[in-house]
C-alpha cells in the first residue's frame, strides 16, 4: 500500500505535504497499530483554511470520524458502495478495524461521474508571446505546443469538457491566425468563437471584446494551465458565496536551499534558519466571474487579472479564493516544467 496514513494530532501542513507528495485525495488517520480511526480529505483541509485563512493547526477537529469502509469478508461490495457514495477511497480492514488494503474510485472508473453537468462558458487566454517559453515559441505559438498526444490548449479545454462545458471562447494575438486555422481544420465536439485584441491588453483586459457576448457567470483560463480539479465543485462554491471573481488558488512549498542569516547592528549574526520552507497560496491563472465584471473592464487600458482583483476589492466587491493541492496544478507555461512534464503528464 502506499503510505496515505496519518495520526489524529498531525498538523494541517504536515498532512497537506502528504496529500501533495502521494498525489492522493484522501489520508487514512489511524492509530500506532493502524486502527482505522478516520479520513481526511483535500476538501477537509480546503473548508477549515476557508474557514480559519491560516494553515495552521492539527488536523483532530477535521477529519471524518464516520468514513465508510469495509471488512476484508466484504470485498465484493466495493465497487457497489463506491459508486454509490461516490467515495474517493474506501479503506478496507481486518476484525481489529486494522487497514489491511484500500480501494480507489479509479479501480474500477476511469473519471468520477457526475450527474449534473455546466452550462457556462470558458474563456481561455491565447493572445499572449509566451516569452517564458523561448525559443519553442519562435516557431509556433505556445496554446499549440504539443502535450499527450495534443495541444497545450486542447489539454485545457478537455479538463472543462468532463464536466459537460462545451462553450469556449478563444482570445488571440500574437501568431493567431495559426492557431485559428489549427481548430477550424479539425472536428470537434465542442464550440469555439475566437476573440481578436487589437493590442495586448493584458488576462483582464481583453475580456472587454466579450462584453456583448457573455450575459451569465464564467469561466477564464490562460492555456498553459492545466487543474486536476473538480469544476462543478468550484463553480457551486462561487454562486453559494454570491462572489465577483473566485480565484482558484494553490497552496505551494519553497524551500530555500542555503542557510538563511539573520544580523543586526554591526554585522552580528543573531540567528540562522537552516534551509527554512515556507508556504504560500498562490494564484494559478484560472478564475470564475460574474459578467458585472464587464463594467470594470473598457478597451483603453492594459488590465491583467491581479490588477483587475485590486480593483474590485478597492470597489467593496467580493473576490474570494478556493484552495487546491500544489499537486492538481500544473504550471506548462514555464519551460522548465514543460520539459519536465511534457514526456509523461
Amino acid at each position: 500500500m502506499k503510505d496515505i496514513f496519518v495520526k489524529p494530532n498531525a498538523k494541517i501542513l504536515e498532512a497537506l505535504k502528504k496529500l501533495d507528495e502521494t498525489g492522493e485525495k484522501v489520508l487514512l488517520v489511524v492509530d500506532e497499530n493502524k486502527k482505522l480511526i478516520g479520513t481526511l480529505t483535500d476538501g477537509d483541509i480546503r473548508r477549515y483554511i476557508l474557514k480559519t485563512g491560516s494553515l495552521e493547526g492539527n488536523i483532530d477537529s477535521i477529519f471524518n470520524k464516520k468514513c465508510k469502509y469495509i471488512y476484508i469478508n466484504e470485498i465484493d461490495k466495493a465497487r457497489e458502495i463506491i459508486f454509490k457514495y461516490k467515495i474517493e477511497l474506501l479503506p478496507v480492514v481486518n476484525e481489529n478495524k486494522e487497514v489491511i488494503n484500500y480501494y480507489k474510485w479509479t479501480d474500477f472508473y476511469e473519471v468520477l461521474e457526475y450527474d449534473i453537468k455546466l452550462d457556462v462558458p470558458v474563456v481561455i487566454m491565447a493572445g499572449g508571446k509566451g516569452l517564458r517559453m523561448s525559443p519553442f515559441t519562435k516557431v509556433l505559438p505556445k496554446p499549440l505546443l504539443p502535450l499527450k498526444g495534443k495541444t497545450l490548449i486542447e489539454n485545457v479545454i478537455d479538463s472543462f469538457k468532463k464536466f459537460g462545458i462545451r462553450k469556449f471562447y478563444i482570445t488571440l494575438n500574437y501568431k493567431g491566425k495559426i492557431i485559428e486555422t489549427y481548430f477550424n481544420s479539425m472536428e470537434k465536439d465542442y464550440e469555439v468563437d475566437f476573440i481578436w485584441e487589437d493590442n495586448f491588453l493584458g488576462t483582464a483586459g481583453s475580456l472587454y471584446y466579450l462584453k456583448q457576448k457573455i450575459n451569465t457567470d464564467f469561466f477564464v483560463s490562460n492555456c498553459d494551465i492545466l487543474l486536476k480539479v473538480n469544476y462543478f465543485e468550484i463553480f457551486n462554491y462561487h454562486k453559494s458565496n454570491d462572489a465577483i471573481l473566485t480565484s482558484i488558488t494553490s497552496v505551494n512549498y519553497y524551500r530555500i536551499p542555503y542557510g538563511v542569516v539573520s544580523i543586526k547592528e554591526n554585522g552580528v549574526i543573531e540567528k540562522i534558519i537552516e534551509k527554512p520552507e515556507y508556504t504560500f497560496i498562490v494564484n494559478t491563472g484560472v478564475y470564475i466571474l460574474k459578467d458585472k465584471v464587464f463594467e470594470y473592464i473598457n478597451e483603453k487600458i492594459k488590465l491583467d487579472m491581479p490588477n483587475l482583483m485590486h480593483i474590485l476589492i478597492e470597489n467593496k466587491e467580493k473576490v474570494i479564493s478556493y484552495p487546491v493541492m500544489a499537486s492538481d496544478y500544473i504550471d506548462f507555461g514555464e519551460l522548465e516544467t514543460y520539459q519536465r512534464e511534457v514526456d509523461y503528464v
